[in-house]
């Protein structure tokens, strides 16, 4: 096992992809934790490097050892390279899967699209939930937070290395898919019940501060979650109701039609 020190190229690269939220030079997204990590190999992913810290070694050499991209560094170093306060000894360069936008819009498609969102961890939970309930994809739009930005890989718990995700696409992309938007403040929108996610359609969900953009809202039909006593919900919290909602009607339809 080679030990990096810390003006090592390698070790530079990873500290400015963390910094920026953004994958490497070459293309890696940092992926923090020994969960991550495993996940990244189930889905066959390629992994460039292991970078463990030397506390963390005798915890993980057992599994890791045999992995022949396996690299130290000492603590110190590790911990500029971690966007968490609790960084735990173990991060991977792993190559996102390649995502074909027509692919996902084949048959009947069930897309997140992410308009402006702006939390790594929010975008991470909607990337997670939308392939809980069955998405075939999902689409980050111009000015929205990096899907591999390592915050959002931590809130994706790993569903960033099986749902393809294509980003920095532009609305004419999708001319000719339905598309049903968060908006609980429309003046005019479908409670979410009476919105029909049977046919292929997605779901957006805005930024937390302004919710969809103008553009987006133009294109969309509105939807609500009807509550009490708060205006607004998490947008996390809403993919999950909307996405969930997408799913219950599509398993009736099917459960009908046999």
């Amino acid at each position: 096992m080679d030990s990096l020190g810390d003006h090592n190229p390698l070790v530079k690269q990873i500290r400015r992809a963390v910094a920026h939220g953004t994958l490497t030079e070459d293309g890696y997204a940092v992926a923090e934790g020994p969960h991550l990590l495993e996940e990244a190999r189930k889905a066959r992913c390629e992994i460039r490097a292991v970078i463990v810290s030397e506390s963390a070694k005798p915890e993980v050499a057992a599994e890791l050892s045999r992995l022949p991209e396996l690299r130290e560094v000492s603590e110190k170093t590790f911990r500029t390279l971690c966007s968490t306060e609790t960084p735990q000894g173990v991060l991977a360069l792993v190559k996102p899967p390649a995502a074909d936008l027509a692919t996902m819009l084949t048959g009947v498609a069930l897309i997140a699209i992410l308009d402006g969102v702006q939390d790594p961890g929010n975008a991470g939970a909607i990337i997670r939930v939308a392939e809980a309930f069955g998405a075939t994809g999902a689409i980050f739009l111009k000015g929205t937070v990096d899907p591999f930005h390592p915050r959002a890989l931590r809130g994706a718990a790993g569903s960033s290395f099986r749902l393809p995700i294509v980003r920095g696409i532009d609305l004419d992309s999708l001319q000719d898919l339905r598309i049903y938007a968060a908006m609980p403040q429309a003046s005019a929108s479908l409670e979410v019940r009476s919105a029909d996610f049977i046919g292929a359609c997605a779901i957006a969900i805005g930024s937390e501060g302004r919710g969809i953009g103008k553009r987006l809202a133009e294109r969309a039909v509105a939807v609500h979650i009807p509550t009490r006593k708060v205006e607004s919900l998490n947008a996390a919290v809403a993919a999950g109701i909307l996405f969930y909602e997408a799913r219950r009607q599509r398993d009736e339809t099917q459960a009908g039609a046999q």
